[in-house]
C-alpha cells in the first residue's frame, strides 16, 4: 500500500491527476487541502492532531497519542519530532504537516523509504514509486538499469538512483521537507554514533532495542508467525516473539536440500525449547524456493525495479499464503542479523586503526586462516584512500573476474563487478557513473570502513524487504525485520570495534545481547547454513528455458548485455557459488523488464 504525500499548496494538474487515482481515502492538511491519499484504507496509519498541526505514523509502531501531541505542539521544525521518534520503537514512516510545511522520513535501512518527484515546480512525495509515476508517466532510465547488473550491488550513493527519470529517493537518514513555496530540501536526522561502548554495556542496549522492536509488532495480535531457519538470527527473534506475544506464535522451517547443512538440527533444538509455539516443518522436496531461482516467470517486484530476492518468489508467496491461512498478518524474519553482527574483511582495516598493537594477533590469525599473501595483505591494510577516491577507482576494475576465495579487499565496500556478458555500452555507462559520483566527493555513511559497510549492507537488505512487501501485498501479510529498525542499528553500531569479533565465537555481540533470552545451548552454535545446493539446482532446472530466452533478450535489445556470451555462460557456469551470483542480478533485471512489457506498463512513456 503506497501513500501519496502532497504539499500544502495549490496542486499542479499532474498531482491532481495522481490524487484522483489515489484519493479514495484522503487525510487533509489543516488548511483543508489534501495531504495523504491512499487507494485502500491503511490499517497501520495513525494520525495525531495538535491545533493546526498534523503527524502521521505509518507502520509498526507503539504510538503514545499524548506524547506525540505534546511533541507536535512544541516542535520547532523536525528536530522535536526526531526526539519523539527516538523514544518510539518499531519500523515506520513519520509524516508531518506543520505551519504550511510537509515533512516525511523513513528508516535508515530504507525498509521504509520516501520517494519524490517534481513536476511544474511542485514536488510531491510517496512511500513507493507508483503514485508519483501516474502523472504524466515516466521514461525508463537505461543508465540506471545498467547499474543493476553490478554484483554484489551498486555502491553508495549510486544505489539510490531510481530506474525512472525524474523520480528520486530521499537520502536515508534525512527528512524530505516540502515548503509551501520553493523546492524540496533534505534535513538530516541520522548521525552514526561513535563506536565507543564496551560490549558489557552495549549488550543490554541491543537486547532492549530488539525487545522493543518485537513488542511494537506483536502487541495486540492474536497470531504471529516467524521464520525458524535454525540460523542464529531468526532463532533469536523466535524466542523474543515467544516471550512477547500473548497470542499464538507459529514458526516455519523449510528444510535445506544439502544434508551437510545442519540448520534443521538446530531448528529442531530451538523448537523443542519453545513448547508453547506451534511449529511447522516443510521438507526439502516440498519447498518451492529456488525451484524458480533463475526462472522465467513474472517478477515479484513492483515499479521500483528488479527485486534483489526475485529468485525466491515462489517460496515467499507460498509462505505468505500459508501463514495467512493460519491467521497471521505479521511474519518475522532474521534479515539484518548478518549485516549488523557478522564479519566482513573491512573489519580488520578498522580494527587495525582502532587498536594498532592489540590487533596484531587477530590480523596474523586472519591472514593465516584465509591464506592471504603477505604483500597484498599489507597493501590492503595500509590503504588510506578516502571513500570518494576508492569509489572512483572502482571504475577501472569493472570487468575483472569476481574475487576468489583467497582474494581480499579491505575497501569501503565489496568491489563491484559487471558480468562477463555485459555489453560495451553497459561497461562504459557504469564506468562513467562511478567516476561522476566520485567527482561529487560523497561522504561515506560512517567514518570507518567497517561501519560504512554495515549500513550499506543493511540498506541493500532494507530495499529487498521493502520490495518483497510490495510484491506480496495481496496476501495481507507484513514481512518484518526487527534487526533493521533504527534503534537496533544504532545500538549495534555503538559497540567498540575491538569487541565486535572474538576468537572461537560466532556473532559475539548478538550472543551477548541474547544471553538469558535464548538458551545457552542455542547460542553456542558456531556453524552457519549454506544454500548453494538450491542455487545450482535452480539453474539446472531452468537452464533450457533461460537459453531459449537469450534468443530475444530485452537487455540485449537495449545494448546492455551480449546475449551470445550470456548463453555461453549458462552452458558452462563455474563450479563455485560465486560463479552464480552474476546470473542473479542479470536475470532478475531481465525478468522485471519482461514483466513490464507483458503488462503494457502505463507508466512508461519512452525509453
Amino acid at each position: 500500500m503506497d501513500l501519496l504525500i502532497l504539499p500544502d499548496r495549490p496542486l499542479h494538474p499532474a498531482w491532481q491527476q495522481a490524487l484522483d487515482e489515489y484519493g479514495a481515502h484522503v487525510v487533509e492538511h489543516a488548511s483543508g487541502r489534501p495531504w495523504l491519499a491512499t487507494r485502500t484504507p491503511a490499517r497501520d496509519l495513525s494520525v495525531i492532531e495538535a491545533g493546526r498541526r498534523r503527524l502521521a505514523v505509518l507502520g509498526n509502531a507503539v504510538v503514545d497519542p499524548d506524547a506525540a501531541r505534546h511533541a507536535l505542539d512544541h516542535a520547532h521544525g523536525t528536530a522535536g519530532l526526531d526526539r519523539l521518534a527516538s523514544r518510539m520503537p518499531g519500523g515506520y514512516h513519520l509524516i508531518a504537516s506543520m505551519d504550511g510545511r510537509t515533512s516525511a522520513r523513513g528508516t535508515l535501512s530504507t525498509t521504509r523509504q520516501i520517494f519524490h518527484r517534481t513536476i511544474g515546480g511542485v514536488t510531491a512525495a510517496a512511500t513507493g514509486p507508483a503514485p508519483l509515476l501516474v502523472p504524466p508517466g515516466a521514461d525508463l532510465d537505461e543508465e540506471a538499469l545498467a547499474l543493476r547488473l553490478l554484483t554484489p550491488a551498486p555502491p553508495w550513493p549510486l544505489a539510490l538512483r531510481t530506474l525512472w527519470t525524474g523520480l528520486r529517493q530521499t537520502t536515508p537518514g534525512a527528512w524530505l521537507d516540502l515548503p509551501a513555496e520553493g523546492g524540496p530540501r533534505e534535513i538530516p536526522w541520522w548521525t552514526t554514533p561513535p563506536a565507543q561502548t564496551p560490549l558489557s554495556e552495549a549488550a543490554a542496549t541491543i537486547r532492549d532495542a530488539l525487545t522493543a522492536a518485537i513488542d511494537a509488532r506483536v502487541r495486540g495480535r492474536d497470531t504471529v508467525s516467524a521464520d525458524l531457519s535454525g540460523g542464529l538470527d531468526s532463532t533469536c527473534l523466535s524466542f523474543l516473539a515467544g516471550a512477547a506475544t500473548t497470542g499464538t506464535l507459529l514458526t516455519y522451517h523449510w528444510s535445506p536440500q544439502d544434508r551437510a547443512n545442519d540448520d534443521s538440527a538446530w531448528a529442531d533444538r530451538a523448537a523443542a525449547l519453545l513448547p508453547a509455539a506451534r511449529h511447522r516443518r516443510v521438507s526439502a522436496a516440498a519447498r518451492p524456493e529456488f525451484a524458480d531461482r533463475f526462472g522465467t516467470g513474472g517478477s515479484l517486484g513492483d515499479l521500483e525495479g528488479p527485486p534483489p530476492w526475485n529468485g525466491g518468489r515462489s517460496h515467499h508467496a507460498a509462505l505468505s499464503e500459508a501463514v495467512a491461512a493460519q491467521g497471521s498478518r505479521l511474519h518475522l524474519v532474521g534479515i539484518g542479523g548478518d549485516e549488523l553482527f557478522g564479519a566482513v574483511p573491512s573489519y580488520l582495516w578498522s580494527l587495525s586503526r582502532r587498536r594498532p598493537l592489540r590487533s596484531l594477533p587477530t590480523l596474523r590469525r586472519s591472514r593465516l586462516m584465509n591464506r592471504w599473501r603477505l604483500g597484498q595483505f599489507l597493501r590492503e591494510l595500509t590503504d588510506q584512500r578516502s571513500f570518494a577516491t576508492w569509489l572512483g577507482a572502482q571504475a577501472d576494475g569493472l570487468s575483472r573476474p569476481a574475487p576468489g576465495i583467497s582474494d581480499m579487499s579491505f575497501g569501503w565496500a565489496p568491489e563491484p563487478r559487471l558480468p562477463a556478458w555485459a555489453g560495451p555500452d553497459a561497461i562504459a555507462t557504469v564506468r562513467r557513473l562511478l567516476r561522476a559520483a566520485a567527482g561529487e566527493r560523497p561522504d561515506p555513511q560512517a567514518p570507518d570502513r567497517y561501519r560504512h559497510q554495515v549500513i550499506d549492507c543493511a540498506q541493500v537488505s532494507g530495499r529487498a524487504l521493502r520490495q518483497l512487501n510490495q510484491g506480496l501485498a495481496g496476501y495481507g501479510v507484513d514481512w518484518a525485520a526487527p534487526f533493521l529498525d533504527d534503534a537496533v542499528i544504532r545500538a549495534a553500531l555503538s559497540v567498540r570495534i575491538e569487541d565486535r569479533m572474538a576468537r572461537s565465537r560466532y556473532k559475539p555481540v548478538l550472543t551477548a545481547a541474547m544471553r538469558g533470552v535464548v538458551p545457552d545451548e542455542i547460542l553456542a552454535r558456531r556453524s552457519k547454513g549454506e544454500f548453494s545446493a538450491e542455487a545450482f539446482d535452480g539453474l539446472r532446472r531452468n537452464r533450457n528455458a533461460l537459453i531459449d530466452q537469450c534468443d530475444d533478450l530485452r537487455l540485449a535489445r537495449i545494448g546492455l548485455v551480449d546475449a551470445g556470451r550470456l548463453r555461453a555462460a549458462l552452458l558452462a557456469q563455474g563450479p563455485e557459488t560465486r560463479h552464480l551470483i552474476p546470473f542473479e542480478s542479470t536475470l532478475s533485471t531481465e525478468t522485471w523488464l519482461r514483466a513490464r512489457s507483458a503488462t503494457h506498463d502505463p507508466y512508461v512513456t519512452g525509453g
